[in-house]
């Protein structure tokens, strides 16, 4: 089981079967999946809900998976932060990197939550002992690229060599 960490304003908890409704209403709206994996594509049933929560339960590992952000004035998840290893392209096999990503509904863009969350996740990345954190971006995600570097990562350039899409790689190293 993941651990859950709160911020501020933010809990950090794993994803629950009660929340199969509130991943449905995030992530079909084209506004949040335009920029996830190599074909995007919006959720468009509880079907596909139900899948990514199994997906998502089967990426933890009680260390690395995709927490819930949830701002505790309002008690509903508004997205996720992930922390996860990065999928190579090609034959989709482990690349030994750790990604940080964050994937909020556009009613809860320019609050602060995706950097919030993300700079409490990559305190847990450092308490695992990990030397240095990912991130990957469509070239035209300005607004995640800003919060890249609101926490503090690096710009690298392009690259390929995940998720099978050109990506623009950010990096952080543990202090």
């Amino acid at each position: 089981m993941l651990p859950e960490f709160t911020t501020d304003r933010l809990q950090l908890r794993p994803w629950q079967s009660g929340d199969v409704d509130t991943i449905l209403a995030i992530y079909s709206q084209w506004e949040v999946a335009r920029y996830l994996g190599r074909t995007p594509k919006a959720m468009t049933g509880r079907a596909d809900a139900e899948a990514a929560l199994a997906r998502w339960t089967a990426l933890s590992d009680g260390r690395l998976g995709v927490w819930a952000i949830v701002p505790v004035d309002e008690g509903v998840p508004v997205g996720s932060v992930l922390l996860k290893e990065l999928p190579l392209s090609n034959d989709g096999g482990p690349s030994g990197d750790i990604e940080i990503g964050w994937h909020l509904r556009p009613q809860a863009w320019g609050r602060g939550y995706a950097t919030e969350a993300a700079t409490r996740v990559l305190e847990h990345a450092w308490t695992l002992g990990l030397d240095e954190v990912l991130a990957v971006t469509y070239p035209e995600n300005a607004p995640s690229q800003a919060v890249c570097r609101r926490i503090g990562m690096t710009p690298l350039g392009l690259t390929d060599r995940y998720y099978d899409v050109p990506s623009q790689l950010f990096r952080i190293a543990r202090a």
